[in-house]
């Protein structure tokens, strides 16, 4: 009896190749976008003139440790919403634990980082939009601004040399040549209330520079007074009447740290101890309780940071974010940062 086998020759159609060349690039490029590096354009001002509303940077996952997909049923790459259709771009069918890989380095006061907005809680952690600022603080700092100028640890910090504020430039009533504008890099700004006033956000170089033309009265940093309370700047409570200029002091936990609570600092930990560390808590006849038991301490499990953009008086929506966790109890609740290489 002859049996006849089915054979491949080991040739592929062009058809197949193609498919194949595809599928290994899409692997290839989500393991190097996962694990090494990713690109990222800027999509705001917040750290003109640091970084560049557009410019293209490359963002290093191996410096801090690349953290592992936590949502793996995602339309390659992309973020948030599929391309072109709409939608949402992954499932939460299977949800993965947090887990990081060791990194080479420690994130230090005035790395740029890329990091997850902490308070978008109706998306999962890895799929929360990203933001792009400086830390200032790192675990273990307190931070504080006094009339536009940032203290950490009582020690004063410079404005990073590009950062901008915004000035009230009053001139004879003549306005300012486009060319001059973006000479001094001047992108930001316009006429102010009064005829020939104008409001500018500029680095202190090119307030200096705006000084010294001939049709210029005066230039002036504008700066929010103490005690007026700005609701947009963290912890969005008027029992701090805190603003973009005049804020803190402000303690920035670090893991292991126990704090003694009381009505007025549990304002301002009250998210670090239920959304990022999964307790319930409740404030009762003046007293706290935490997962139902009556608490005079918090023992934090996780290590914060806080974050600014360079150009503090336009720093998107949200100048002062609050606190940003670097690692979780909950490990669905962990925060990624990873340095910028520019």
């Amino acid at each position: 009896m002859n049996w006849k086998f089915w054979k491949s020759d080991g040739r592929k159609s062009k058809t197949r190749e193609w498919i194949d060349a595809l599928i290994f690039a899409v692997i290839a490029a989500t393991i190097i976008r996962t694990f090494l590096i990713e690109a990222f354009t800027i999509p705001t001002p917040s750290m003109e003139k640091s970084l560049l509303v557009g410019d293209f940077l490359f963002v290093s996952k191996i410096n801090y440790g690349a953290r592992t997909p936590m949502t793996p049923l995602s339309f390659p790459f992309a973020h948030q919403e599929l391309p072109v259709i709409g939608g949402k771009s992954y499932s939460e069918a299977i949800k993965l634990p947090y887990y990081r890989l060791p990194g080479f380095a420690k994130i230090k006061n005035n790395d740029i980082v890329v990091f997850n907005y902490p308070m978008e809680d109706d998306r999962p952690v890895d799929k929360q939009t990203h933001y792009i600022k400086r830390c200032i603080a790192i675990p273990g700092d307190s931070i504080s601004v006094v009339d536009g100028k940032v203290r950490l640890n009582s020690k004063m910090v410079n404005l990073p040399e590009q950062g901008q504020m915004i000035y009230d430039v009053s001139t004879n009533g003549t306005g300012f040549n486009q060319r001059t504008l973006e000479k001094l890099n001047i992108t930001e700004g316009g006429p102010g209330m009064s005829e020939g006033d104008f409001r500018l956000f500029m680095t202190n170089e090119a307030a200096t520079e705006i000084a010294k033309l001939p049709h210029v009265k005066s230039v002036r940093k504008l700066t929010a007074p103490a005690g007026v309370y700005e609701d947009y700047i963290y912890p969005h409570n008027p029992a701090f009447a805190w603003n973009v200029d005049n804020f803190g002091p402000l303690y920035v936990p670090k893991m292991g740290d126990k704090i003694v609570l009381n009505p007025q600092n549990v304002i301002l930990y009250k998210r670090c101890i239920t959304k990022y560390e999964g307790n319930t808590l409740e404030e009762r006849a003046g007293k706290i309780f935490i997962n139902g038991k009556e608490a005079t301490s918090y023992t934090f499990k996780m290590d914060y940071f806080f974050m600014m953009g360079d150009n503090r008086h336009n720093s998107s929506r949200f100048p002062f974010l609050g606190f940003c966790p670097r690692r979780s109890y909950r490990r669905e609740s962990c925060i990624y940062l990873d340095v910028v290489e520019y």
